[in-house]
């Protein structure tokens, strides 16, 4: 718990330096309405990241949450609008399609043994695929005004969604360092042979936790629609790399059985100041890229050497 605790605290810091540079380079960074846009913007990603967490301390990969989020991001369209059937019912039904496509994903790791990083590729093909054949090309707009609310609203002042990412990482938070799921979730990916053989149903822990991912997916897709406006299939492409940078970002072992969501949070925030401060600051996009890489290696190579130190 130390060793966590080490890199949070250094992720940590680097946080607040990088805010305090920042600050310094434009007078709009740290002003409330910018700050709330960023929370806001954050939240799509944020959601896919806090359940990838659990993904990747089992020692799994799930590459499809990009292609997920725009599945289900068409078919809340093509459910109202060309269906005919209620919002309320297209957003159920697209998240219950995205836990189904998560699950999909669980049952291809499971019980046909394919690596989470080849099954994952594969159906991140496949479920873009289905959503531009959906689609063909065209887009769905003309939602009713209480939709936005979603994306758009406020409540108390803080964007809805920025409420809804919080309680969820509360949630995973809570279930990850203080259930026995959340042991289990840890046993997995430091042994799996071992936690197989200590009763765990790790098959079923795993595909619920794939399943789970499906269903962040879809939840983002709801939000992403309801702040843009409208939908389509491209949607959600390169989300999944952003979530897995934000987790690995915040200390989460890419080899599984270590992890917080606190980090992951922490991750996520230093991405989005780095990426609006500099945005402020005029550095263009392609110099914001290199700087977050920059920013990732010597997070994780300052983490190692107090590992490693740790282990002595």
């Amino acid at each position: 718990m130390r060793k966590l605790l080490r890199h949070e605290t250094i992720l940590a810091v680097l946080v607040v330096l990088a805010l305090i540079v920042l600050a310094s380079q434009s007078d709009k960074f740290f002003t409330l309405d910018n700050i709330l846009n960023q929370g806001r913007l954050m939240t799509e990603v944020g959601l896919i990241a806090v359940i990838m967490t659990f993904v990747i301390v089992t020692g799994g990969i799930d590459l499809s949450v990009g292609s997920i989020l725009g599945l289900v991001a068409i078919l809340i369209g093509v459910f109202w609008k060309n269906m005919g059937l209620p919002l309320p019912m297209a957003i159920g039904l697209g998240l219950v399609v995205g836990t189904f496509a998560g699950f999909i994903n669980g049952i291809i790791i499971t019980r046909f043994r394919v690596p989470p990083l080849i099954a994952t590729l594969g159906t991140l093909a496949l479920y873009r695929g289905i959503a531009e054949g959906i689609s063909e090309a065209r887009s769905v707009r003309g939602y009713p005004d209480w939709f936005f609310v979603l994306g758009q609203g406020q409540v108390l002042g803080v964007p809805t969604q920025l409420w809804l990412f919080g309680i969820v990482a509360v949630i995973a938070a809570i279930v990850l360092g203080y259930t026995t799921w959340g042991r289990a979730t840890y046993a997995i990916g430091s042994n799996e042979t071992a936690a197989r053989f200590s009763g765990l149903r790790v098959d079923w822990i795993k595909i619920a936790i794939y399943s789970s991912s499906g269903f962040a997916a879809a939840l983002a897709a709801a939000i992403f629609v309801s702040r843009v406006s409208t939908t389509r299939s491209d949607m959600g492409a390169g989300v999944e790399l952003d979530a897995i940078t934000a987790v690995v970002l915040g200390g989460t072992s890419i080899f599984g059985g270590r992890g917080t969501i606190v980090g992951t949070v922490l991750g996520l925030i230093l991405i989005q100041a780095l990426k609006n401060g500099l945005s402020l600051a005029g550095v263009k996009s392609d110099g914001t890229i290199v700087l977050i890489g920059a920013v990732l290696i010597l997070t994780i190579l300052i983490s190692n050497l107090f590992h490693r130190n740790g282990n002595r």
